[in-house]
């Protein structure tokens, strides 16, 4: 069975909603209970992109509150709490039932509380006599956001920052990595699945692989574990793959440039939680919604740019058609927009009756594109992003770029950020640093008033790399050693993925190397990955064949910061034959300039760069 996170993560909610009752095939609850709804920030995110106001209406929540708001006492009223497991929540949940401010109290952790705050909770219900309202606790392990089927977010920003700071101690790496833990068991405790785990060795990925593998160990060894659904031992085909990485495992695809459609509306327009809001052809903002209740983003969103136009277009013109035929057999005047209305032919009043709401749909859906894509077209020509996208992909390819084609994108079209972008990918394409040439990249970049914190903290990388690749076996030991002490905790992983930061053709790293791990055939180029059954005694895990695939099904995970492009990436992997399936998640979602933002603070640390402000950079 193909692994449907959003909807598995939607039935888990619906769920609590019903009380956590059991629901019957309509998606309700056999008993209509009418009843209130409170949620924290982080909680409010996770309902967002997949239940709407309508869909609570359905399953009785007839208000909704977020926790932090003074809300006033609904009395015979049950509340369904859901909520992160902090301290804060605990004490606003102790005072509101003291207050009695509902009926009953229905807790529901989006991970597990832990004892300490369990106990809290206990204590200060009891000390204010209203224990008897908090009718159940759960703990629902919903610790992340699902966008889309194949794709979610841990929602934990500045991963990439904190786990790459100079100054960070043992014990900040190791909350960091202890939350992220968190965040991926929560995903496979909702599909049910206990994978076999494969990382690089060294960084992030195998700090959080050993991690992960000893938490679903322990949890494993009780008896009503939340994967005993998941049916007993399985066959290595049958159990998906988990693949982890650290994002230097290929930067480039973090900072580049993209010309397709799902791609550029999260770079250009910032989409957030499947939302985003333009400006309206007749002025104002207005506020779209693209999932998969879209019909022509689930079609289009992974077309190039111009594709997409031509579709809207196409759709344009067969909704014009479907109206004239309406209207010819309706004696309505052809061209007209459809209405509905003055339909004198009753023989054909039926079927025009029956196809308005549909076409209705279908010109919203035109109106909305049109209007994103009118939007991102202004964007396009004012920076020239299309040149951008042609020139970062040519030197990805090629390594190299001429330098008056160079200077010129530096000197031409775009943002601060825009340029500083495609300054970093000229650093990490070109394979060997002209000296000369980076200074004059240097200075167009200040010419132009550009924050080079983040440029210059790519190039210290890049020189290490370059140092690691030509030092003797002994020098090369005392480099690493320097390294760690300069740059903290992913230096291993940083060194380690330099032949990765450039994609020898259109095909990502990453894509290459999920396409090996999933296929199992040797490979030297996976073959000293890590693998980790914790399904299997820790003494032979690793060594039986039947670890190493093939795979139907792959989870795989970026840590520090996943994006867009890599999404589609690894979708287009999934419909290549034999066809796979593939879920892909990262610690956040991040734009290029968001994570460009994020090297900027590295080099701050670390003391590189000029001193602007990088927020400006934005500008």
């Amino acid at each position: 069975m193909a692994l449907n996170l959003r909807q598995k993560q939607t039935e888990c909610i619906v769920r609590m909603l019903n009380l956590n009752q059991p629901v019957n095939p309509s998606g309700t609850a056999n008993e209509e209970v009418y009843k209130i709804l409170i949620y924290d920030r982080f909680c409010q995110n996770i309902l967002s992109p997949l239940i709407h106001v309508k869909d609570l209406r359905k399953h009785g929540v007839t208000l909704y509150f977020l926790i932090d708001k003074d809300r006033k006492p609904v009395h015979d009223v049950p509340a369904v709490y859901f909520v992160q497991p902090s301290q804060v929540n605990i004490q606003r949940i102790i005072s509101d039932a003291s207050q009695y401010l509902y009926d009953s109290f229905h807790l529901n952790f989006s991970f597990s509380i832990p004892r300490p705050l369990l106990e809290d909770l206990a204590s200060g219900t009891l000390n204010s006599d209203s224990i008897q309202r908090i009718s159940k606790v759960h703990d629902q392990y919903l610790e992340f956001i699902t966008l889309e089927n194949n794709l979610f977010s841990l929602a934990q920003s500045l991963c990439y920052v904190q786990l790459n700071d100079p100054s960070a101690g043992d014990r900040d790496i190791e909350e960091i990595v202890e939350r992220i833990v968190s965040g991926l068991f929560s995903v496979l405790a909702t599909l049910a699945v206990v994978p076999i785990i494969r990382c690089p060795r060294g960084g992030p990925a195998e700090m959080v692989a050993t991690a992960l593998d000893q938490k679903l160990r322990d949890h494993l060894l009780s008896k009503n574990n939340l994967f005993t659904e998941g049916g007993g031992f399985m066959g290595a085909f049958q159990r998906p793959i988990l693949c982890l990485f650290d994002r230097n495992f290929e930067l480039a695809v973090g900072i580049q440039h993209d010309f397709r459609y799902r791609p550029l509306v999260h770079d250009v327009l910032g989409l957030k939680l499947n939302r985003l809001a333009v400006q309206g052809e007749k002025g104002g903002m207005k506020s779209f919604e693209l999932d998969s209740s879209d019909p022509f983003w689930e079609a289009n969103s992974s077309l190039e740019f111009p594709e997409v136009a031509v579709e809207i277009e196409n759709q344009l013109n067969k909704y014009k058609k479907d109206v004239d035929e309406v209207n010819r057999r309706t004696g309505g005047v052809e061209g007209a927009e459809f209405e509905g209305a003055d339909l004198p032919n009753t023989k054909h009043l039926m079927n025009a009756v029956n196809s308005l709401p549909e076409l209705t749909e279908r010109k919203q859906v035109i109106d909305k594109h049109t209007n994103i894509a009118t939007v991102l077209l202004g964007e396009i020509k004012e920076r020239s992003l299309d040149s951008y996208a042609k020139k970062e992909n040519d030197m990805m390819v090629r390594g190299s770029i001429d330098h008056n084609e160079l200077m010129g994108v530096l000197r031409g079209k775009g943002t601060k950020i825009d340029k500083l972008r495609f300054a970093i990918i000229y650093l990490i394409s070109t394979a060997t640093i002209n000296q000369s040439e980076v200074e004059s990249v240097e200075a167009a970049l200040k010419e132009s008033e550009v924050d080079t914190c983040a440029f210059q903290y790519v190039k210290k990388i890049k020189s290490l790399n370059v140092s690691l690749a030509s030092a003797s076996p002994a020098s090369r030991g005392n480099i690493v050693d320097w390294a760690e002490k300069l740059y903290g905790q992913s230096i291993s992983a940083v060194t380690a993925g330099v032949k990765n930061l450039l994609s020898t053709d259109r095909q990502l790293a990453l894509t290459r190397t999920v396409e090996a791990l999933m296929e199992g055939k040797p490979n030297p180029e996976i073959d000293p990955y890590l693998i980790l059954d914790p399904r299997a005694p820790k003494s032979s895990s690793g060594a039986s064949s039947h670890l190493r695939g093939p795979f139907k099904e792959a989870i795989v995970f970026m840590i520090g910061g996943g994006n867009y492009v890599e999404y589609g990436s690894l979708q287009e992997l999934a419909h290549q034959q034999p066809v796979r399936h593939v879920i892909y998640g990262s610690t956040e979602i991040l734009t290029g300039s968001e994570f460009v933002q994020q090297l900027a603070l590295l080099g701050q640390k670390m003391g590189l760069g000029n001193a602007a402000a990088v927020a400006s950079s934005n500008h």
